[in-house]
């Protein structure tokens, strides 16, 4: 099991510690509810050196990231990053991630931890097949890179304090590279997996202390805390943002997944399953995505049934908690045909019982 750049200081402040995706993580620290709360409404800090960056370098490089990706990778401009995800070549969805545009022949891949060796069987394969040298011009950084996210919505004003770089202006899903608590050159990205903004910084693994204890002195008067995986997927569930392997995976479209958004069919754009996936587009596809709230009180969870007002099963909860915001259940489900419509009464099987829910748009951060 590996271990991050930062794992001391969550031993040391006594975090509950697991693995995952081959990393000793930290899980919670104060409470999942205190955690997810104190982001929503004030700054918190998660350790995520645990995700993947490739590099991909050289006159290919744009050439090779709009094929293999699903956005059109010509909107992006130096400093820009863009949602995406990797088509299979069989419909499915290797992983979706973030791309970051650093010039012309430079692009930064941030792909998710659990499927860091998978992305790379699959970046490098198509590169091969372009003549791209592995190693040069494609290459694994993921063991190199340490990177936390601070979110919430006091996050960019605690972190201008540690930059003569202006980055309280920054514009949501942009980047830059500067001089960040007295280290030379950061990558300063405001992006996250919360819905409460905030920023996420990558360094080299020997500048994480600097950056670590920077951050949490900077953040001090502003309420900041130390933050676990499982508030972690309480927000972004209750952002509505797709989980890998729970919401999205191999056999599932970016189409399915109510990701039209980040499949770009436009001139030029030819890549992977293209073809596949704009005919879902045209001729739709069945069951798809869906968020919603439970009226009655229960917890939905991954893979309990969904059915209608009859018991006919309609559908599959792939994602689910209770919401600390708003405190009732949500989730996200693949639902049949029939059943999209935000406000459509759905029926989740919690124990043997039909408890009601209503489809709904996330986020659910407020009651709807």
């Amino acid at each position: 099991m590996k271990n991050t750049a930062f794992t001391q200081f969550h031993i040391e402040l006594g975090a509950k510690m697991l693995p995952f995706a081959g990393y000793n993580m930290p899980i919670e620290y104060s409470g999942i509810n205190d955690e997810h709360v104190t982001v929503r409404e004030k700054l918190g800090v998660f350790d995520v050196s645990h995700m993947g960056e490739f590099w991909v370098k050289g006159p290919k490089a744009f050439d090779l990231v709009q094929k293999i990706t699903s956005n059109n990778v010509t909107d992006l401009y130096n400093g820009k990053v863009q949602y995406s995800c990797f088509p299979n070549g069989k419909g499915g969805i290797v992983d979706d991630l973030l791309v970051y545009k650093i010039d012309d022949e430079t692009y930064l891949l941030v792909v998710n931890a659990a499927n860091i060796d998978k992305d790379w069987t699959w970046v490098t394969k198509n590169a091969q097949e372009m003549r791209m040298e592995i190693g040069k011009e494609v290459y694994n950084a993921s063991d190199e890179i340490a990177q936390l996210a601070i979110q919430g919505p006091l996050t960019l004003k605690a972190m201008q304090k540690l930059t003569s770089a202006n980055v309280v202006d920054m514009e949501y899903y942009t980047f830059q590279k500067c001089e960040f608590a007295g280290i030379k050159e950061v990558i300063f990205s405001t992006t996250g997996y919360t819905g409460s903004g905030g920023c996420e910084i990558y360094v080299a693994n020997e500048d994480a202390e600097k950056l670590w204890k920077a951050v949490f002195e900077a953040g001090e008067e502003f309420g900041i805390k130390p933050i676990g995986l499982g508030a972690r997927d309480t927000l972004r569930l209750e952002s509505g943002f797709c989980l890998y392997g729970n919401d999205i995976d191999d056999n599932t479209s970016s189409i399915q997944a109510g990701l039209g958004w980040i499949t770009k069919f436009v001139e030029g754009n030819d890549f992977i399953d293209r073809e596949k996936w704009e005919k879902q587009k045209e001729e739709g596809v069945s069951p798809r995505l869906k968020g919603f709230i439970m009226e009655d009180r229960g917890i939905p969870r991954q893979h309990y049934k969904v059915v209608d007002a009859d018991g006919n099963e309609i559908g599959e909860v792939t994602s689910g908690t209770m919401s600390p915001m708003i405190k009732k259940g949500v989730g996200m489900a693949y639902l049949n045909k029939g059943f999209w419509k935000a406000g459509t009464e759905i029926f989740i099987e919690v124990r043997n019982k039909k408890l009601k829910a209503v489809v709904a748009r996330p986020p659910f951060h407020e009651s709807k």
